[in-house]
């Protein structure tokens, strides 16, 4: 089996999925490429200790990823920092020549996420993807092979969106996502609409117009030191949008991204409605697959467990369930395979992607200040 090498830049708690996905690399059945993690990067110590406890073979451990990228025997990097460095890290990275997988959005903003392009254009052979899970929960790969197979007929409306409820706690001290010269303008648009619009954009329904609004809720949260820091990234967003369906049918496309939805813990959904079929996945409910039967004017909403039976195959047995743990091993396993020249059923957001979607997020802005239709070209 072929082995990556990855360097680990950012040790928090998505670099820590990455690992444990990592180390059960014997979950799959084929010969995926199995990644190897070498060297870790964080500036907090006490980030890498977890790794240095699982992980006793790393090779290094580094507060300067620069490091990592002046190693030879490291071929890729995970990337998971704040959007304000996000230029530069992944700039960096890619001008060294090793593969990249980021974490969304790929730039604070479009003019970061543009310099980004630019390296990945100017950079011969660059291997650069975006990390998106939600999509391989496997009814969700159900609800894609059906739209690519033709079984909704004619669509309607597309609806998905990503929620959280814990910012309902308005006593939840401040983090960095929380304010606008970490995370962005964009606030919740910029570190959850990725996930909403991965399978709409692979699919083929890119916004031709965008009206968005955004809410700044609450102003400001504890500091985590006995007083009150300013809170000022909205909260939650809305998008609704036109595209076209493949017959050239302009049809509503809703994206949501909140992070104060009450009831919502973690909740990834995607609904699709056709003429002929309509079909819906949340990950409340995730190892089911709602689908519609049609008798003429009436129509019935039917629920069926898909259980595991994820994209690529595993020795987990099909009645079981599928989880988020579950999601993120098939995406990197996804990645590998990509990385190594093989065609996947359903690939990782790509560079391309994460382009279209700081144009719309930059237009949705422009949206909800001007209180107006934004037509994106």
């Amino acid at each position: 089996m072929k082995t990556i090498r990855f360097g680990l830049i950012g040790c928090g708690l998505m670099a820590r999925e990455f690992a444990s996905a990592a180390a059960r690399w014997c979950h799959f059945t084929g010969d995926i490429p199995r990644p190897e993690i070498v060297g870790i990067c964080s500036v907090l110590p006490q980030e890498m200790e977890w790794f240095h406890k699982n992980f006793p073979d790393i090779k290094y451990s580094v507060s300067d990823y620069k490091e990592l990228l002046d190693k030879e025997d490291i071929d890729a990097i995970y990337c998971a920092v704040p959007h304000n460095l996000h230029e530069q890290f992944y700039i960096d990275i890619i001008k060294s020549g090793k593969a990249l997988l980021g974490e969304k959005p790929f730039g604070i903003d479009k003019k970061a996420n543009d310099a980004i392009m630019q390296a990945y254009r100017e950079t011969p052979g660059a291997f650069v993807r975006c990390s998106s899970e939600f999509p391989f929960y496997p009814a969700m790969q159900t609800m894609i092979n059906w739209y690519n197979e033709g079984k909704f007929g004619k669509i309607l409306e597309i609806h998905a969106g990503f929620n959280h409820c814990s910012d309902c706690d308005v006593n939840k001290p401040i983090n960095w996502k929380r304010m606008v010269k970490f995370n962005g303008e964009y606030g919740c648009l910029g570190d959850l609409g990725i996930h909403t619009q991965h399978v709409p954009f692979r699919l083929g329904f890119f916004p031709k117009t965008v009206t968005a609004h955004f809410s700044n809720i609450v102003k400001e949260r504890p500091d985590g030191k006995g007083g009150m820091a300013v809170c000022d990234t909205f909260d939650n967003c809305t998008l609704f949008c036109t595209t076209l369906n493949k017959e050239g049918d302009e049809i509503p496309m809703t994206l949501e991204t909140k992070r104060m939805c009450p009831g919502s813990t973690n909740r990834w959904f995607f609904e699709i409605y056709g003429l002929e079929c309509s079909a819906r996945f949340s990950s409340d409910d995730a190892n089911a697959f709602y689908y519609t039967s049609s008798w003429g004017k009436e129509q019935s909403w039917n629920r069926i467990i898909i259980g595991y039976k994820p994209m690529l195959p595993t020795i987990t047995g099909p009645i079981f369930e599928f989880g988020f743990t579950d999601s993120m091993q098939q995406m990197l396993g996804a990645f590998m395979l990509e990385y190594s020249g093989e065609k996947v059923p359903f690939g990782l957001f790509t560079p391309e992607e994460t382009a279209m979607s700081h144009k719309l997020s930059t237009a949705a802005l422009e949206s909800h200040y001007n209180k107006k239709v934004v037509t994106l070209d």
